[in-house]
C-alpha cells in the first residue's frame, strides 16, 4: 500500500515539475526515523538520491552516533530539484536555499510523502524543512534538540530539528552543538 501511494506520490511530483531533475525520497518505507533536508545538491541530482554528496559524508557521522543503519530511514528533501544560482567566484553553477515560494509549493507532497511514511520520529535538518512543516516561523537557532509536536492530516507527530549536515562545515562551532542533540535524539529513539 505504501509502496503504490509512494509511486503515485513521485508520479504526480514528475507531471508537475516536467522541466527538473526530480530526486524523490529514499529509504525504507516502514521507518521509526524520517529525516528531512532542504533540497538535493548537484551529486544527489547526478545519483538521484538524497545526502549522498558532501552533505551525505555527515549523514554516514549522524548514523554512527545513533547506532543505526541507513537501511533504517527514509530520507527524503522539502524541494525535489536543485536550487541553483550563478557563482560570483567561479561564472557556475552553485546551490542555493529554497525560496519560500518553492517550499510552499513543495510542502503539499511533503505532508503527503510524511502521511505515507507515518514515521514515529520526524528530523528535520534545518530551517527549510522546519518551514516545510510547521505554520509557526520556527528557527533551527532556537528549536534544535528539541522535541516537537506537529499535527499533520490530523495525526501528532513527534519532531526533532537538527542543524543541517552542512551547517557543521560552516560553522566549526556548531559540531559540539549538533553531537550533543544527536545524543538527545538516541535517546527519544530507544524510548520508542
Amino acid at each position: 500500500m505504501k509502496h503504490e501511494r509512494i509511486q503515485s506520490l513521485n508520479k504526480r511530483i514528475l507531471e508537475d515539475y516536467t522541466n527538473e531533475n526530480i530526486v524523490f525520497g529514499d529509504g525504507n518505507l516502514d521507518c521509526s526515523i524520517m529525516l528531512i533536508g532542504e533540497a538535493p545538491g548537484a551529486k544527489e541530482v547526478e545519483l538521484k538520491k538524497p545526502f549522498v554528496g558532501q552533505a551525505g559524508k555527515y549523514l554516514d557521522e549522524f548514523i554512527e552516533v545513533l547506532d543505526i543503519e541507513r537501511e533504517q530511514l527514509y530520507i527524503t528533501n522539502v524541494v525535489k530539484y536543485r536550487p541553483t544560482k550563478k557563482s560570483t567566484k567561479t561564472d557556475g553553477v552553485v546551490n542555493r536555499t529554497p525560496t519560500n515560494i518553492e517550499i510552499e509549493k513543495f510542502k503539499k507532497y511533503l505532508i503527503e510523502e510524511i502521511d505515507i511514511i507515518d514515521p514515529e520520529i520526524i528530523v528535520p535538518l534545518g530551517n527549510t524543512p522546519i518551514k516545510g512543516i510547521f505554520e509557526d516561523n520556527f528557527k533551527i537557532g532556537e528549536v534544535h534538540g528539541k522535541a516537537l509536536k506537529a499535527n499533520i492530516k490530523g495525526k501528532e507527530y513527534m519532531v526533532f530539528p537538527l542543524y543541517h549536515p552542512a551547517a557543521v562545515i560552516y560553522r566549526r562551532e556548531l559540531k559540539k552543538v549538533y553531537l550533543d542533540d544527536l545524543q538527545e535524539l538516541k535517546k527519544l529513539i530507544k524510548k520508542c
